[in-house]
């Protein structure tokens, strides 16, 4: 038993915190949802800092053990851990309200500011934001790239692998699932032929950062409904399951299976199964197939959805939902006259397809998780899908340059120097000045108006 184990064992029970009721639970969790900005690694921040130093609700070993868990999934994975501690401390019902509560406030806010985009983007004041806010965009994505790079591109192979991964979008446009997969294989043959090259952590957050006993400390036995079960798996596999080909059914039996919203789903539950690595790396995947496939929106609708999504609380795969919105509406999916309720039941129909996943994925493994303690051997491959998601990354900001750099395209439109000016004063703003993501976009829309409209 470690020191900090035997120092939590020992303790009175004055030391450790009352268990906390589902509806303390419930209160955190909807506040998270509202100020969980950031990005995943802000995210996880602030439950760290709540959950284990403050609160002292669950122990850091058991936090950091359902954080590498989550890690190796596809999906977000901030949301995913705030279901796997909520479903820890309250079983399902305490899973389903954590991870619902960490998207609801998220989507709110970006039906409000779809409709907003949709119904009046071409009022000359938000036109003029927009202009500024779409440099701001590239420098953002840029800076994902340069941040996630700098943690991993730690040796020569991880930077091979980031410039094939480039190389194999940019030059011969592969599809990302298909990068995603020979990246992983490449990591498990690395790990045999160069195992130190791949054998690089990524921590979130800092071990040790409390002492005092948690209420789900490290020596608490694990929770009963926590424990594995054959019958408990099927159970889930069962619902989860029927649940996906219910919705699916039905909006094929209503709208029909070529029809927007049943494609939506379609494609979103694939989406859904591919974001390896965050947002930014599925990005590109669902660009392909909302843009250049499907045409559910144009490139310039995607930039300003990533900029709305940036400004939202909650995980950033969130635009996805503004993809739903402005596909639908554009659309009329519902009929004639019917643009604002199209919208909405396109952002419904896409954020539930998007994360039915993520909660599938915590309900079915999680309890062996917890059950086993087992050391999770993904390691080398998650490291390679990571260093390909830079050279995926850094396509994306290349790509998005080419549109608003070159507004009327590069083979015969004038290079927008303006639009280049604001991208670097952001670049610089998020890099050498450290300014968070909100300001940054908030300021270069400032920049826009004055530009556009001054």
């Amino acid at each position: 038993m470690t020191p900090r184990a035997a120092a939590a064992s020992e303790a009175t029970g004055a030391d450790r915190p009352a268990a906390p009721s589902f509806g303390a639970a419930l209160l955190y969790w909807l506040k998270l949802g509202f100020i969980s900005f950031g990005g995943p690694a802000g995210q996880i921040a602030l439950m760290h800092q709540e959950l284990v130093e403050r609160r002292r609700w669950i122990s850091e070993g058991r936090f950091l053990h359902a954080l590498n868990y989550c890690m190796v999934l596809p999906g977000p994975e901030a949301q995913q851990l705030a279901t796997y501690i909520g479903w820890l401390m309250h079983r399902t019902w305490g899973g389903l309200a954590a991870g619902g509560l960490f998207v609801l406030p998220s989507l709110a806010i970006l039906i409000a500011l779809a409709w907003v985009y949709m119904a009046y983007g071409d009022v000359p004041a938000i036109a003029a934001m927009l202009y500024g806010v779409k440099p701001a965009v590239i420098a953002i994505v840029a800076f994902a790239a340069y941040r996630i790079g700098g943690r991993t591109l730690r040796n020569r192979w991880l930077w091979a692998i980031a410039i094939a991964a480039f190389a194999g979008m940019f030059v011969w446009q592969l599809p990302f699932p298909l990068i995603v997969l020979a990246a992983a294989v490449l990591g498990m043959v690395g790990s045999r032929l160069a195992p130190a090259a791949f054998a690089v952590g990524a921590g979130h957050v800092a071990a040790g950062a409390t002492s005092a006993p948690a209420w789900l400390d490290d020596t608490a036995p694990t929770p009963p409904h926590a424990r594995f079960t054959w019958r408990r798996c099927l159970r889930v596999v069962a619902v989860c399951g029927g649940l996906w080909v219910a919705m699916l059914a039905l909006l094929a039996a209503t709208f029909g299976w070529s029809a927007v919203l049943t494609q939506m789903a379609l494609f979103f539950t694939q989406a859904a199964l591919l974001t390896f690595g965050g947002a930014y790396a599925v990005l590109p995947y669902v660009f392909q197939g909302a843009v250049e496939t499907h045409h559910w929106l144009s490139a310039a609708q995607m930039i300003d959805g990533l900029a709305l999504g940036e400004t939202t609380p909650g995980p950033l795969i969130m635009v996805v939902s503004f993809v739903g919105f402005v596909g639908a509406w554009s659309a009329e999916v519902l009929g004639p006259g019917t643009a604002f309720a199209s919208g909405v039941t396109g952002a419904l129909v896409v954020t539930f397809f998007t994360f039915l996943p993520s909660f599938f994925f915590i309900f079915v493994g999680a309890p062996f998780i917890e059950s086993t303690h087992g050391d999770l051997r993904f390691t080398a491959p998650l490291t390679a899908i990571t260093a390909a998601v830079v050279g995926v990354i850094v396509n994306l900001a290349v790509f998005f340059a080419a549109h608003v750099l070159w507004p009327q395209g590069r083979t015969g439109g004038p290079f927008d120097a303006v639009a280049a000016a604001i991208c670097g004063l952001a670049l610089l703003a998020l890099v050498r000045f450290r300014v968070g993501v909100i300001p940054a976009i908030v300021g270069a829309a400032l920049l826009g108006l004055v530009v556009r409209l001054v």
